[in-house]
C-alpha cells in the first residue's frame, strides 16, 4: 500500500528540452499507471501550441492541439490526474528572450524573472493560463512555478518600491503570487494553485500569515538530495501549517537533479531522496499532505544544455514509483521492477548496464549507456595512449603529412576499425532516438555527447589518408 499521504503521485514531464514525440507519450503512460502514477505534473513551456499574441512563444517542435487533447484523454482513460505547469514569475526566459516581451523583465539585461509592478506582467500570464486551460478545463490543480525569482527587487521599478517604508523583497514576492493566484481564483474558482516553495521557506510565519497567500495556493516543498534532511523538512511542513496552509505537496526527483550535463541516471541516489521523502510523509498528518510530484528536469534552465533523456531514466523512475507505491524498497520491489521493464538486471548502484529491457525507448537507454561508458574513453585511449599515435603521428607530424610507413601499419587499422565501430553505433542511436524525439533534439544531443569524440577520430583517420597520399 501507498505510504500515508503519498497517495497522489505525480510524474513531472519537463518538456522545456527534449520533448517526446506525442505518440512515444501515448505509449508511455500506461507503463507510468501500472508502474504506480496517479498523474502527471505537464510543464510545457515553450511546446505549448500558444496562438495570437503569445505565438512568439510556441517552439518549432510544439504539440498540436490535436496532439495534446488525444494525450489528455488517453490520461484520462488510464485514471492520471493531469496538473498542467505554467511559470508565472522566474524561470521565464522562454518567454522574456523575446523582444515582443523583453521590456516585462525584472532587470533589463536579464530573461528570468518578470517585472511584478507592471500590469502587462499579469496580463501576460493570465493570457499564458487561459491559454493552456483552454485544453485543461476540467483540472483541479494548476501549478503556477514561482521558483528561484533570481534577482528579485534589482529591477528599477523594485529598488524604488522597496524604499517605501516596510517594504521588502520577500513582501514583493509574496504579492505578486497573491496576485496570480487571486487572478486564478476569479477566474477558474474550482482550481487550486500549487506554487514551489523555495521563494517562501525563508520568509517568517507572520508575514506569510499577514500575506494572505496562504489561503490562495498549496506550496510544493521540494528538495532533490539523496541525504535530504528529514526533521528540517517535518518542521517546514509544521511552519506552513501554522501560517494557514491547508495542504501541502512534496517534490522529488527521478532524473536531472545531479549534473546540468548528466546523460546517465545514477538509480541510487533518487531511489534514497524517496525514501527520505517517505520518512518526512510518515511523520506528516495525512490530511495534510496532498501528495508528490516526482521531477525529471531536462534542463536546469531554458538555456542549459539537456541532461538525462527521459528513456534513459525510465529505470528510476520506476523504482521510486515502486518505492513509494510500496511504501520502501526490497528485493520484491526490484524483481517486480524488472519484471514490468522486461530487464534482466537492474542495476541501483552503479550506471544501468548496456542490456536492453522491453520498455518503450529500451534501445536508447542501451546506445546512450555505450555511447557514454565508451565512446570519449576509447578514443582518447587510441589518440592518447596508443605509442605510435603519440610518437608518430601527433600533431606536427599530422600538420606536415608526415607518417613513417612502417609505423603507420601499428595504428591504422585500429583507427578505421575503431571508427566504424562507432559509426555504426550512431547510426543504431540517431534512428531509435528520431522515433522518440524532434529532429532538433537528436541533432542537440549528438552534437554535445557525440561529435566531439568522433570528430577528432575521423580527422586523425582522414589525415592519415592524407599523409599517405603524400608519400606516394
Amino acid at each position: 500500500m501507498a505510504a500515508g499521504g503519498l497517495r497522489q503521485r505525480l510524474v513531472h514531464l519537463d518538456l522545456k528540452g527534449a520533448p517526446p514525440r506525442a505518440a512515444y507519450l501515448r505509449q508511455v503512460l500506461p507503463l507510468l499507471r501500472t508502474l504506480g502514477a496517479t498523474g502527471l505534473l505537464l510543464e510545457y513551456e515553450d511546446t505549448f501550441p500558444y496562438t495570437g499574441p503569445l505565438e512568439p512563444l510556441r517552439a518549432p517542435h510544439a504539440y498540436s492541439r490535436q496532439e495534446l487533447q488525444e494525450l489528455l484523454g488517453l490520461a484520462k482513460e488510464q485514471g492520471l490526474e493531469v496538473v498542467p505547469l505554467v511559470q508565472s514569475f522566474g524561470h521565464m526566459e522562454f518567454v522574456l528572450k523575446h523582444k515582443e516581451f523583453s521590456h516585462l523583465r525584472e532587470v533589463k539585461m536579464f530573461p528570468n524573472a518578470l517585472n511584478p509592478h507592471k500590469e502587462e506582467s499579469r496580463a501576460l500570464v493570465k493570457a499564458m493560463i487561459d491559454h493552456i486551460m483552454t485544453l485543461h478545463g476540467d483540472v483541479k490543480w494548476f501549478h503556477i512555478g514561482c521558483d528561484e525569482v533570481y534577482y528579485l527587487g534589482e529591477g528599477e521599478e523594485s529598488k524604488q518600491w522597496l524604499q517605501q517604508q516596510e517594504n521588502t523583497p520577500e513582501k514583493l514576492c509574496l504579492s505578486h503570487i497573491k496576485a496570480v493566484a487571486s487572478c486564478m481564483a476569479s477566474s477558474y474558482p474550482t482550481v487550486t494553485p500549487i506554487v514551489w516553495d523555495d521563494m517562501l521557506r525563508g520568509i517568517s510565519e507572520e508575514t506569510l500569515a499577514e500575506s494572505g497567500v496562504p489561503q490562495l495556493v498549496q506550496p510544493m516543498i521540494w528538495d532533490y538530495a539523496a541525504d535530504l534532511d528529514v526533521e528540517s523538512k517535518v518542521l517546514l511542513v509544521e511552519k506552513y501549517r501554522r501560517c494557514g496552509f491547508s495542504k501541502v505537496w512534496f517534490a522529488s526527483a527521478f532524473k536531472g537533479a545531479t549534473g546540468v550535463n548528466q546523460s546517465l541516471t545514477l538509480v541510487g541516489h533518487h531511489l534514497q531522496n524517496h525514501l527520505q521523502w517517505l520518512k518526512v510523509a510518515s511523520s506528516t498528518p495525512t490530511d495534510v499532505l496532498q501528495g508528490i510530484a516526482l521531477t525529471g528536469w531536462q534542463r536546469y534552465d531554458h538555456f542549459s544544455v539537456l541532461c538525462e533523456l527521459f528513456p534513459v531514466a525510465i529505470p528510476s523512475l520506476a523504482v521510486c514509483l515502486q518505492a513509494l507505491e510500496n511504501g520502501g524498497y526490497s528485493e520484491t520491489v526490484k524483481e517486480n521492477v524488472e519484471k514490468l521493464l522486461g530487464m534482466p538486471n537492474l542495476e541501483i548502484d552503479t550506471f544501468m548496464s548496456t542490456s536492453l529491457g522491453t520498455f518503450p525507448g529500451s534501445t536508447i537507454l542501451s546506445l546512450v549507456t555505450q555511447v557514454s561508458f565508451y565512446l570519449k574513453s576509447s578514443v582518447d585511449e587510441l589518440l592518447e595512449r596508443n605509442r605510435y599515435v603519440t610518437g608518430w603521428f601527433s600533431p606536427y607530424h599530422r600538420k606536415r603529412k608526415i607518417i613513417h610507413p612502417i609505423i603507420m601499419h601499428h595504428f591504422q587499422p585500429d583507427a578505421i576499425s575503431l571508427l566504424s565501430k562507432w559509426n555504426a553505433v550512431v547510426q543504431d542511436l540517431q534512428a531509435a532516438m528520431e522515433q522518440v524525439f524532434p529532429n532538433s533534439t537528436v541533432e542537440e544531443w549528438m552534437e554535445e555527447n557525440v561529435h566531439p569524440s568522433l570528430q577528432k577520430l575521423q580527422q586523425v583517420v582522414d589525415d592519415l589518408d592524407k599523409a599517405i597520399k603524400a608519400q606516394t
